[in-house]
């Protein structure tokens, strides 16, 4: 048997875990000095709370997992002697996934006869909820690891995501876009239009003046890479900006069809920390990235 693995910075919750059988990995937080694992310490995520939070000045924190950790999620499937196939976000944006390769290695040493497969998204939250999703979507076709794996190959590029985020000091803080830039941005109204590159790095592509002008802007990336955008689900992602999320569903549709297959995404608590509350995205299928 295959075991499914992802992790929480994927945006998937509970819910959608046990739908497309997958294990799920906390990727914790620290906010106000008490360590959070989300879906290990609350059920749902209450999205509307945790950023207000961050409105009202908290800085959460984030951490790697140690090696410990990854044994205790992956050593009960090798035990069980199903394979495992993580599904994970971008491991070129944090040293977390050295322990995770040494915690996999003492567990290859004990467990020989047993198999451990990745796909990395090289994204995080809904860039990797698409591809999760759709890795979940054809593992329930019947493909193997291997298939899987080799799907990842070509199509793990072909997802895009452009975004950007409302107060900018989120991300100067940690270090994604630089501090003056971040001050700049918030005194003038201009938004760095932000994506994740082929390396599962983030890039600042352009920018925008204001919240309209930088949704045009981010639309018009959609119209000029989208490739056949009506077979994938596109997703909307926001950080307590529902009802802006709402208007992009709504741009989308009038340009594409009442027919294209949305979903909004609500971002993950861990990399909600680094973005900040009203944080919007889209992520579709793409030319390339």
């Amino acid at each position: 048997m295959l075991q499914l693995f992802t992790d929480s910075d994927t945006d998937f919750s509970l819910k959608e875990c046990e739908e497309y059988g997958y294990k799920l990995i906390s990727m914790p937080y620290d906010i106000d000095g008490q360590t959070v694992c989300p879906y290990e310490d609350f059920e749902e995520f209450d999205y509307h709370e945790f950023y207000e939070r961050l409105r009202k000045g908290t800085l959460p924190k984030t951490f790697m997992l140690p090696e410990s950790k990854y044994i205790e999620y992956f050593e009960p499937s090798f035990k069980k002697g199903d394979d495992i196939l993580y599904v994970h976000f971008s491991a070129a944006m944090s040293g977390t996934f050295e322990a995770m390769n040494r915690a996999v290695q003492t567990l290859l040493e004990k467990y020989p006869e047993r198999k451990f497969y990745a796909i990395d998204t090289k994204a995080i939250t809904i860039l990797s909820y698409a591809i999760v999703k759709e890795v979940g979507e054809l593992a329930k076709k019947g493909y193997t690891a291997e298939q899987l794996v080799e799907w990842a190959k070509t199509e793990v590029d072909k997802f895009a995501v452009y975004f950007y985020a409302d107060d900018l000091k989120f991300f100067g803080r940690s270090g994604r876009v630089g501090h003056l830039t971040a001050k700049m941005g918030n005194l003038f109204g201009i938004r760095p239009i932000l994506t994740m590159n082929s390396e599962g790095k983030m890039d600042s592509i352009a920018k925008g003046k204001g919240k309209a002008d930088t949704l045009k802007k981010i639309l018009e990336y959609v119209r000029t890479l989208q490739d056949d955008i009506k077979s994938h689900t596109v997703i909307i992602g926001h950080a307590d900006a529902y009802d802006l999320a709402l208007g992009i569903e709504s741009m989308l549709k009038n340009e594409y069809g009442e027919d294209l297959d949305t979903k909004i995404v609500v971002v993950n608590p861990t990399a909600g920390s680094h973005c900040g509350p009203d944080t919007v995205g889209v992520c579709f299928h793409a030319i390339h990235r």
